[in-house]
Protein backbone atom coordinates (compact mmCIF):
# COMPACT_ATOMS: atom_id res chain seq x y z
CA UNK A 1 0.00 0.00 0.00
CA UNK A 2 1.23 3.21 -1.12
CA UNK A 3 0.59 6.44 0.57
CA UNK A 4 1.38 10.10 -1.46
CA UNK A 5 2.94 13.16 0.54
CA UNK A 6 3.35 16.48 -1.17
CA UNK A 7 5.76 17.91 -0.35
CA UNK A 8 6.13 21.94 0.96
CA UNK A 9 4.74 24.25 -2.30
CA UNK A 10 3.39 21.18 -4.04
CA UNK A 11 5.97 20.91 -6.37
CA UNK A 12 6.86 17.34 -5.75
CA UNK A 13 4.95 14.34 -4.88
CA UNK A 14 6.70 11.17 -3.45
CA UNK A 15 4.92 8.35 -2.83
CA UNK A 16 6.00 6.60 1.06
CA UNK A 17 5.61 2.83 0.86
CA UNK A 18 3.62 1.89 4.18
CA UNK A 19 5.28 -1.07 4.65
CA UNK A 20 8.32 0.78 4.75
CA UNK A 21 6.95 2.71 7.65
CA UNK A 22 6.01 -0.61 9.67
CA UNK A 23 9.37 -1.37 9.09
CA UNK A 24 10.27 1.83 10.49
CA UNK A 25 8.27 1.58 13.52
CA UNK A 26 9.27 -1.55 14.44
CA UNK A 27 12.76 -0.82 14.28
CA UNK A 28 12.13 2.27 16.47
CA UNK A 29 10.33 0.63 18.92
CA UNK A 30 13.31 -2.32 19.54
CA UNK A 31 16.30 -0.23 18.82
CA UNK A 32 17.58 -2.61 16.63
CA UNK A 33 17.44 -3.81 12.78
CA UNK A 34 18.22 -7.14 13.75
CA UNK A 35 15.44 -7.69 16.13
CA UNK A 36 12.81 -5.93 13.88
CA UNK A 37 13.56 -7.71 11.06
CA UNK A 38 13.20 -11.02 12.65
CA UNK A 39 10.41 -9.97 14.50
CA UNK A 40 8.46 -8.75 10.67
CA UNK A 41 10.18 -11.62 9.05
CA UNK A 42 12.63 -9.81 6.75
CA UNK A 43 16.43 -10.02 6.16
CA UNK A 44 18.16 -7.26 7.97
CA UNK A 45 19.80 -6.50 4.63
CA UNK A 46 16.34 -6.21 3.17
CA UNK A 47 15.16 -4.17 5.97
CA UNK A 48 18.30 -1.76 6.01
CA UNK A 49 17.24 -0.94 2.25
CA UNK A 50 13.74 0.23 3.22
CA UNK A 51 14.86 2.18 5.71
CA UNK A 52 17.25 4.10 3.18
CA UNK A 53 14.49 4.23 0.43
CA UNK A 54 12.17 5.66 3.41
CA UNK A 55 14.79 8.50 4.24
CA UNK A 56 15.49 9.38 0.73
CA UNK A 57 11.30 9.30 0.52
CA UNK A 58 11.64 11.80 3.06
CA UNK A 59 14.53 13.68 2.56
CA UNK A 60 15.94 13.53 5.70
CA UNK A 61 18.07 11.30 8.36
CA UNK A 62 15.48 9.35 10.41
CA UNK A 63 18.15 6.89 12.41
CA UNK A 64 21.32 7.72 14.05
CA UNK A 65 22.89 3.59 12.92
CA UNK A 66 25.49 2.67 15.84
CA UNK A 67 27.46 -0.94 16.34
CA UNK A 68 25.28 -0.82 19.85
CA UNK A 69 21.87 -0.11 17.87
CA UNK A 70 19.95 2.89 16.57
CA UNK A 71 18.69 5.67 17.87
CA UNK A 72 16.00 8.04 16.49
CA UNK A 73 16.68 11.77 14.84
CA UNK A 74 14.33 14.53 15.65
CA UNK A 75 12.58 13.91 12.25
CA UNK A 76 12.51 10.32 13.12
CA UNK A 77 10.68 10.48 16.40
CA UNK A 78 8.02 12.71 14.66
CA UNK A 79 7.62 9.65 12.24
CA UNK A 80 7.52 6.89 14.92
CA UNK A 81 4.61 8.70 16.80
CA UNK A 82 2.61 9.19 13.28
CA UNK A 83 3.82 6.16 12.22
CA UNK A 84 2.97 3.85 14.50
CA UNK A 85 -0.73 5.23 14.82
CA UNK A 86 -1.29 5.50 11.09
CA UNK A 87 0.25 1.65 10.43
CA UNK A 88 -2.29 0.83 13.43
CA UNK A 89 -5.19 2.26 11.03
CA UNK A 90 -4.05 0.74 7.93
CA UNK A 91 -3.62 -2.95 9.55
CA UNK A 92 -7.12 -2.59 11.12
CA UNK A 93 -8.64 -0.74 7.63
CA UNK A 94 -6.98 -3.87 5.84
CA UNK A 95 -9.07 -6.76 8.43
CA UNK A 96 -12.02 -4.49 8.07
CA UNK A 97 -12.45 -4.89 4.24
CA UNK A 98 -11.03 -8.44 3.96
CA UNK A 99 -13.77 -9.17 6.53
CA UNK A 100 -16.77 -7.97 3.98
CA UNK A 101 -15.70 -10.10 1.62
CA UNK A 102 -17.59 -13.76 0.35
CA UNK A 103 -14.21 -15.40 -0.21
CA UNK A 104 -12.25 -15.83 2.96
CA UNK A 105 -8.88 -14.57 1.47
CA UNK A 106 -6.39 -12.84 4.15
CA UNK A 107 -3.40 -12.95 6.25
CA UNK A 108 -3.39 -13.79 10.13
CA UNK A 109 -0.19 -13.27 11.91
CA UNK A 110 -0.50 -16.12 14.06
CA UNK A 111 2.63 -16.07 17.46
CA UNK A 112 3.22 -19.42 18.97
CA UNK A 113 5.56 -20.77 21.28
CA UNK A 114 8.49 -23.92 20.52
CA UNK A 115 5.53 -26.49 22.14
CA UNK A 116 3.01 -25.69 20.03
CA UNK A 117 5.46 -25.97 16.72
CA UNK A 118 7.25 -28.66 17.61
CA UNK A 119 3.88 -30.50 19.08
CA UNK A 120 0.28 -30.05 17.60
CA UNK A 121 0.29 -26.86 15.67
CA UNK A 122 1.86 -28.19 12.45
CA UNK A 123 -1.31 -30.43 11.55
CA UNK A 124 -3.93 -28.22 12.56
CA UNK A 125 -2.73 -25.25 10.22
CA UNK A 126 -2.53 -27.96 7.81
CA UNK A 127 -6.11 -28.73 8.07
CA UNK A 128 -6.58 -25.13 8.68
CA UNK A 129 -5.35 -24.23 5.17
CA UNK A 130 -7.29 -27.33 3.51
CA UNK A 131 -10.58 -25.61 4.15
CA UNK A 132 -9.20 -22.01 3.40
CA UNK A 133 -6.47 -22.07 0.89
CA UNK A 134 -6.49 -18.67 0.16
CA UNK A 135 -5.65 -17.29 4.03
CA UNK A 136 -2.32 -17.11 4.46
CA UNK A 137 -1.26 -17.92 8.11
CA UNK A 138 2.37 -15.81 8.96
CA UNK A 139 3.84 -17.88 11.76
CA UNK A 140 6.52 -16.30 13.91
CA UNK A 141 7.92 -18.10 17.07
CA UNK A 142 8.03 -16.66 20.05
CA UNK A 143 7.88 -16.90 24.00
CA UNK A 144 4.69 -17.18 25.92
CA UNK A 145 5.51 -13.61 27.28
CA UNK A 146 6.19 -12.49 23.58
CA UNK A 147 3.42 -14.19 22.56
CA UNK A 148 1.15 -12.50 24.88
CA UNK A 149 2.95 -8.83 24.69
CA UNK A 150 2.33 -8.87 20.97
CA UNK A 151 -1.19 -9.59 20.49
CA UNK A 152 -1.49 -7.01 22.96
CA UNK A 153 0.33 -4.69 21.42
CA UNK A 154 -1.78 -6.02 17.86
CA UNK A 155 1.21 -7.39 16.32
CA UNK A 156 -0.69 -10.91 16.20
CA UNK A 157 -3.96 -11.84 15.41
CA UNK A 158 -3.83 -15.15 17.28
CA UNK A 159 -1.02 -16.43 20.31
CA UNK A 160 -0.06 -19.75 21.30
CA UNK A 161 1.76 -20.41 24.66
CA UNK A 162 1.58 -21.59 27.92
CA UNK A 163 -1.06 -20.78 30.49
CA UNK A 164 -0.68 -17.16 32.03
CA UNK A 165 -2.08 -14.66 33.65
CA UNK A 166 -3.01 -11.69 30.86
CA UNK A 167 -4.27 -8.41 31.03
CA UNK A 168 -7.84 -7.45 30.49
CA UNK A 169 -9.23 -6.99 27.25
CA UNK A 170 -7.83 -10.45 26.01
CA UNK A 171 -9.50 -13.53 25.06
CA UNK A 172 -8.24 -17.17 26.03
CA UNK A 173 -8.63 -20.94 24.55
CA UNK A 174 -7.84 -24.53 25.31
CA UNK A 175 -4.88 -25.39 22.69
CA UNK A 176 -3.75 -28.28 24.08
CA UNK A 177 -2.67 -30.28 27.12
CA UNK A 178 1.58 -29.92 27.62
CA UNK A 179 2.70 -31.98 30.50
CA UNK A 180 6.33 -32.07 31.50
CA UNK A 181 8.21 -35.14 31.26
CA UNK A 182 12.00 -36.12 32.17
CA UNK A 183 13.97 -37.72 29.48
CA UNK A 184 16.94 -39.40 29.90
CA UNK A 185 18.89 -42.24 28.71
CA UNK A 186 17.57 -45.97 29.38
CA UNK A 187 20.62 -46.88 31.46
CA UNK A 188 20.31 -44.16 33.40
CA UNK A 189 19.34 -44.40 37.64
CA UNK A 190 15.76 -43.29 37.25
CA UNK A 191 14.96 -45.85 34.68
CA UNK A 192 12.83 -48.02 36.99
CA UNK A 193 10.76 -45.21 38.31
CA UNK A 194 7.48 -45.19 36.56
CA UNK A 195 7.05 -41.27 37.27
CA UNK A 196 10.14 -38.78 39.21
CA UNK A 197 9.59 -36.05 41.60
CA UNK A 198 11.62 -32.79 40.66
CA UNK A 199 13.77 -32.73 43.81
CA UNK A 200 14.96 -35.98 42.34
CA UNK A 201 15.50 -34.35 39.26
CA UNK A 202 17.76 -31.82 40.64
CA UNK A 203 20.10 -34.49 41.85
CA UNK A 204 21.67 -35.15 38.81
CA UNK A 205 23.25 -32.96 36.15
CA UNK A 206 20.65 -31.14 33.54
CA UNK A 207 20.55 -30.04 30.41
CA UNK A 208 18.50 -26.58 29.80
CA UNK A 209 16.33 -25.08 26.62
CA UNK A 210 15.92 -21.86 25.79
CA UNK A 211 17.47 -19.78 28.56
CA UNK A 212 15.18 -17.11 30.07
CA UNK A 213 12.26 -18.47 28.21
CA UNK A 214 9.14 -19.56 29.86
CA UNK A 215 10.22 -23.23 31.24
CA UNK A 216 13.69 -22.67 32.11
CA UNK A 217 11.74 -19.54 34.39
CA UNK A 218 9.40 -22.13 35.76
CA UNK A 219 11.92 -24.67 36.59
CA UNK A 220 14.09 -22.50 38.63
CA UNK A 221 10.93 -20.99 39.87
CA UNK A 222 10.05 -24.63 40.94
CA UNK A 223 13.68 -25.24 42.40
CA UNK A 224 13.96 -22.42 44.82
CA UNK A 225 10.60 -22.93 46.10
CA UNK A 226 12.16 -26.46 47.73
CA UNK A 227 15.14 -24.47 48.31
CA UNK A 228 17.00 -26.15 45.49
CA UNK A 229 18.92 -25.08 42.77
CA UNK A 230 18.06 -25.17 39.08
CA UNK A 231 21.49 -24.77 37.16
CA UNK A 232 22.33 -26.74 33.80
CA UNK A 233 25.26 -28.04 32.84
CA UNK A 234 24.46 -26.30 29.69
CA UNK A 235 21.65 -24.65 28.08
CA UNK A 236 20.80 -25.17 24.26
CA UNK A 237 18.23 -23.19 22.24
CA UNK A 238 16.03 -26.62 20.91
CA UNK A 239 14.24 -29.75 22.02
CA UNK A 240 15.92 -31.69 19.54
CA UNK A 241 19.32 -30.22 20.76
CA UNK A 242 18.27 -30.58 24.19
CA UNK A 243 17.99 -34.83 23.20
CA UNK A 244 21.50 -34.60 21.55
CA UNK A 245 23.02 -33.64 24.89
CA UNK A 246 21.01 -36.34 26.74
CA UNK A 247 22.15 -38.55 24.44
CA UNK A 248 26.10 -37.77 24.56
CA UNK A 249 25.61 -38.52 28.56
CA UNK A 250 25.65 -34.75 29.34
CA UNK A 251 23.04 -34.93 31.99
CA UNK A 252 19.32 -35.47 32.02
CA UNK A 253 16.08 -32.64 30.73
CA UNK A 254 12.35 -31.62 31.21
CA UNK A 255 10.47 -31.15 28.16
CA UNK A 256 7.23 -30.91 27.41
CA UNK A 257 5.28 -33.76 26.00
CA UNK A 258 5.28 -32.17 22.85
CA UNK A 259 8.66 -32.08 22.31
CA UNK A 260 8.97 -36.16 22.43
CA UNK A 261 8.67 -36.92 18.71
CA UNK A 262 10.83 -34.11 18.16
CA UNK A 263 13.62 -36.77 19.30
CA UNK A 264 12.83 -39.29 16.35
CA UNK A 265 11.61 -42.90 17.47
CA UNK A 266 14.91 -44.10 19.38
CA UNK A 267 15.50 -47.06 22.19
CA UNK A 268 18.00 -44.93 23.54
CA UNK A 269 15.69 -42.71 25.51
CA UNK A 270 13.27 -42.98 27.95
CA UNK A 271 10.58 -40.18 29.39
CA UNK A 272 8.77 -40.59 32.26
CA UNK A 273 6.06 -38.21 33.89
CA UNK A 274 7.19 -35.30 37.10
CA UNK A 275 4.89 -36.29 39.64
CA UNK A 276 4.17 -32.81 40.50
CA UNK A 277 0.86 -30.81 39.78
CA UNK A 278 2.44 -27.74 38.13
CA UNK A 279 4.39 -30.17 35.36
CA UNK A 280 0.90 -30.65 33.95
CA UNK A 281 0.96 -27.64 31.91
CA UNK A 282 -1.78 -25.94 29.43
CA UNK A 283 -1.09 -24.19 26.19
CA UNK A 284 -3.81 -21.65 25.10
CA UNK A 285 -4.94 -20.04 22.58
CA UNK A 286 -4.85 -15.95 23.13
CA UNK A 287 -6.04 -13.05 20.77
CA UNK A 288 -7.37 -9.14 21.77
CA UNK A 289 -11.02 -9.30 22.44
CA UNK A 290 -12.76 -8.03 19.24
CA UNK A 291 -16.35 -8.97 18.56
CA UNK A 292 -16.98 -9.55 16.24
CA UNK A 293 -13.58 -11.08 15.20
CA UNK A 294 -12.44 -10.90 11.46
CA UNK A 295 -13.36 -13.96 9.67
CA UNK A 296 -10.08 -15.01 8.65
CA UNK A 297 -8.77 -14.78 12.60
CA UNK A 298 -12.39 -16.57 13.98
CA UNK A 299 -11.78 -19.36 11.40
CA UNK A 300 -8.15 -20.14 12.33
CA UNK A 301 -9.28 -20.12 16.58
CA UNK A 302 -12.25 -22.12 15.62
CA UNK A 303 -9.38 -24.88 13.78
CA UNK A 304 -6.89 -24.46 16.61
CA UNK A 305 -9.15 -25.55 19.25
CA UNK A 306 -8.84 -29.44 20.12
CA UNK A 307 -11.31 -31.35 17.92
CA UNK A 308 -12.69 -32.87 21.28
CA UNK A 309 -13.63 -29.24 22.76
Amino acid sequence: MLVSLCARGGTLTKRIDSYNVRLFVAVARTGSIVRAADEENIAASALSRRLADLERAFGTALLVRSPRGVALTDAGRVLYERGARIDDELQALVRLVQSQGDELAATVRLYANMSSIVGALPERLRRFKKTHPNVRVALHEADTKDVIRACMDDRADVGIGVLSDVPAGMDTWAFASDPLQVVFPADHPLAGEACIGFSQVLDYPVIGVHQGGALDRLLHERAAAIHMHFTPEVSVSSFDAVHRMVEAGLGIAVVPLSAMPASGATSFFVHRPLTEPWAERTLLLYALRRHPQPRAVQALIDVLQPLDR
